[in-house]
């Protein structure tokens, strides 16, 4: 299983929110390129970056710092937040990312996440389910849809999605523990790649998170506190 370090960008600044809540945010670096080259140094097998600001508008506000990062890192870097059309997902790929994440036009407009696969292929596209009391969060965390994570999935994969990012937003940010029963659910209903975010908090969730099938595990907060390491998250991985 991959261990991949999160960089959740916020105001040009590196910062982690609390399940979500923008009222609730803890800025760590002003240096997104100095954390991005801290994580591969340190062993993350791939960079996943958040563009909050876009996730919560619409339109992304960072690309000049994701293409300094993608740009700089050898290893590859996937990038979510406010990607609502094809042009802005070419921009992003053109700026050296390997995958974009696609969570709030997953529900409001699926064509968009059709085409994407068709034109980049399916390895290059992520739909993002993130999740609050079983149903699709959209728009940044701010509104919850009608349609819960496991009907999503199922109409991913008809338009030929290959991988789920999957989060448990109650979860995020807390260190508590990532909720291994929903995505182990997930892993089976959907037959498709499940990376799982949120909740992380000790290298024996990592361990546990192999049980679900989920292909990755996404780290972001216990980095930044020193809860966890890559080196001891990519042991528990191997186990």
């Amino acid at each position: 299983m991959e261990v991949i370090p999160a960089i959740d960008l916020r105001g040009g600044n590196v910062v982690r929110l609390y399940q979500g809540d923008y009222e609730r945010e803890t800025v760590f670096s002003d240096d997104p390129l100095a954390i991005a080259e801290r994580w591969q140094a340190e062993g993350g097998q791939r960079l996943h970056i958040v563009d909050l600001d876009g996730a919560h508008t619409g339109n992304p506000a960072n690309l000049a710092a994701i293409a300094a990062i993608a740009g700089r890192l050898s290893i590859p870097v996937q990038v979510g937040g406010g990607i609502r059309t094809a042009d802005t997902a070419a921009t992003l790929l053109d700026a050296g990312a390997a995958r974009v994440v696609i969570g709030t036009a997953a529900v409001s407009n699926p064509e968009l996440v059709e085409d994407l696969c068709r034109r980049f292929g399916s390895e290059r596209v992520i739909v993002a389910l993130d999740a609050r009391d079983g149903l699709v969060a959209i728009r940044g965390w701010t509104e919850t849809s009608a349609i819960t994570a496991t009907e999503l999935a199922g109409r991913m994969a008809q338009l030929g999605v290959a991988r789920l990012l999957y989060t448990d937003i109650s979860r995020d940010g807390t260190l508590e523990e990532p909720n291994y029963d929903a995505t182990a659910a997930l892993v089976r209903a959907s037959g498709l790649q499940v990376l799982s975010a949120g909740g992380v908090g000790a290298a024996e969730h990592v361990a546990r998170l192999v049980a679900t099938g989920a292909e990755a595990a996404i780290i972001g907060r216990a980095l930044y506190t020193g809860d966890v390491t890559i080196a001891a998250a990519r042991a528990a991985a191997a186990l």
